[in-house]
């Protein structure tokens, strides 16, 4: 479990080293007012520390909560989806 900004970046810091590229395709399934539940797909890929590639993909299950000005941000992502 990660909050705030600097958990964030301590719980990804690893990945973020390598450095990555990271798609990610996102659906929302569900709405009411200004919570919506979705799903994504993902993929990883990098450089590990030792130098060979790294290559990781998942789905996702996410929970947005819209914003004041009407863009969507993740309040709970689960990288590693509900199975």
């Amino acid at each position: 479990l990660a909050t705030g900004h600097e958990g964030i970046r301590e719980a990804l810091g690893g990945f973020l080293a390598m450095p990555p590229t990271i798609s990610l395709e996102c659906e929302i399934i569900g709405q009411a007012g200004d919570i919506a539940l979705g799903r994504g797909a993902w993929e990883l890929n990098g450089t590990g520390a030792d130098g060979e590639p790294v290559k990781m993909s998942g789905q996702s299950a996410e929970v947005y909560h819209r914003q004041p000005d009407g863009t969507w941000l993740f309040a709970i992502d689960n990288p590693f989806g509900l199975g």
